[in-house]
């Protein structure tokens, strides 16, 4: 099973994860397990990444409507443990 560690990371500290596990991925000196293990916490991270734009794009979006006068309700629901 692959680490939540990664939905805890910020944006920059998860990118900067998943660029160290392409360049260990491209450099083909892993074994064929690691590289599976590193591989699906690639996918992971992508998947987190992925996550964590959309949220700041929900936030922008929501903080753009209010600011032109069209405050509207929308779904968003914060990551949880953010502070």
């Amino acid at each position: 099973m692959v680490s939540k560690k990664s939905d805890r990371l910020s944006f920059d500290a998860t990118l900067a994860e998943l660029e160290a596990i392409v360049h260990q991925l491209e450099q083909g000196s892993l074994p064929l397990e690691e590289a599976l293990k590193q591989f699906e916490q690639g996918i992971h991270l992508v998947r987190a990444g992925q996550q964590k734009l959309e949220q700041a794009e929900q936030k922008i979006q929501i903080l753009m409507d209010e600011a032109n006068g069209n405050p509207q309700l929308a779904d968003f629901s914060p990551e949880q443990g953010e502070e």
